[in-house]
C-alpha cells in the first residue's frame, strides 16, 4: 500500500496552498490561466507544474525553484505570471521522493524533509526539465533561465554554477552561507567565482536568516578584481538590497509581503532575462 501511495505522489501535485502557510493573506495575487496551457506534467519521476502561452510558437524557458513549502498554489501562480510574460515556466516538486510537504503544518517537520533532499539530485531534476522542454518542441533554442525563492534562491545560485546552457539566473532572498553536509556540500559563496550564467540577487535589508554582511561578502566575491579565475558571468552578476524589506518580501500570500519591493524585483527579473537573451 505504501508503494502505491508513493507511486501516486510522483504523478500529482497538491491542490491549493500548503497547510503550513494558511490562512493566506488578503494581498494574495491570483493569476488566471486564460491564454495559457497550464497544469501538471511528469518529468522522469517528478511531477512539475508547467505553464506556457497557448499555440505552437516557441518560447524561452524559466525554471522555477520552490520555497520549502513545495509547488503549492503560490509557486503555480508565479509560473502563470511568467507564462503571461511569454515564457514556458516549469516548477518541479523537488521533495517528492521524501514526502508531501504541502500537507505538513509544522515547519520543523518540513525542514527535516528538506534536509534529506540532495543538491545533486535537485540539479539533475532541473537538467531533466530542460531536456523535457527541448524535446517538447516549444523551447526556443537554448534560451533558458532559472529563478528561485527563499530555499529556491539558494538553488538558483548553485544551478547558475552548474548548467552550461543557462543564460540567466535570479535568486530571491536565497541563503548565501550555511553549514554544509554530505547532501548539501556547497554554498553559493563557494561557487561565486565559477558562475556560468549572470545572476541577479534580490535581497532584503532586514532578513534575520540572511545578514547584510553575507550579502556584502557575496557581492565582493562576484566582483573580486584580484581573482584571475573569476568567471565573466560572475563579474556580470548583480545584487540588489531593498531597504525596509524583510525575508520573503515577494510572498504575497504571507504577512512578509512588501508590495513595492516585490513589484520592483519582478520588473528587474524580467529585464535581467531580456538583457541576457532569455
Amino acid at each position: 500500500m505504501e508503494d502505491l501511495k508513493r507511486s501516486a505522489a510522483r504523478t500529482t501535485l497538491a491542490e491549493g496552498f500548503a497547510l503550513a502557510v494558511q490562512p493566506v493573506s488578503a494581498s494574495t495575487i491570483t493569476t488566471d490561466a486564460s491564454g495559457l496551457v497550464a497544469g501538471t506534467v511528469v518529468i522522469g519521476e517528478v511531477p512539475c507544474y508547467r505553464a506556457m502561452p497557448e499555440g505552437e510558437s516557441k518560447c524561452p524557458l524559466v525554471l522555477v525553484v520552490q520555497e520549502i513549502f513545495g509547488v503549492h498554489e503560490h509557486i503555480r501562480d508565479l509560473c502563470r505570471r511568467l507564462a503571461k510574460a511569454g515564457y514556458m515556466a516549469i516548477a518541479p516538486e523537488l521533495f517528492v521522493r521524501q514526502a508531501d510537504v504541502s500537507q505538513m503544518k509544522d515547519v520543523r517537520e518540513i525542514l527535516d524533509v528538506v534536509a534529506k533532499a540532495s543538491d545533486d539530485q535537485i540539479l539533475r531534476d532541473f537538467d531533466a526539465a530542460v531536456d523535457w522542454a527541448a524535446k517538447s518542441g516549444r523551447l526556443d533554442g537554448d534560451r533558458v533561465a532559472i529563478v528561485g525563492f527563499c530555499w529556491g534562491g539558494r538553488v538558483a545560485w548553485l544551478y547558475a554554477a552548474h548548467s552550461p546552457i543557462l543564460k540567466a539566473a535570479v535568486a530571491w532572498y536565497g541563503r548565501l552561507l550555511y553549514p554544509t553536509n554530505a547532501l548539501q556540500p556547497t554554498t553559493p559563496m563557494d561557487v561565486a567565482s565559477n558562475l556560468k550564467a549572470p545572476t541577479l540577487g534580490l535581497y532584503a535589508e532586514h532578513d534575520p536568516s540572511i545578514p547584510v554582511e553575507h550579502v556584502d561578502q557575496m557581492r565582493a566575491l562576484l566582483s573580486k578584481p584580484a581573482e584571475p579565475n573569476t568567471s565573466t558571468a560572475a563579474k556580470a552578476s548583480k545584487i540588489v538590497v531593498y531597504p525596509g524589506a524583510g525575508h520573503a518580501f515577494n510572498a504575497d500570500y504571507r504577512p512578509s509581503y512588501k508590495k513595492d519591493a516585490a513589484e520592483d524585483g519582478w520588473r528587474r527579473m524580467l529585464e535581467w532575462f531580456k538583457k541576457n537573451g532569455v
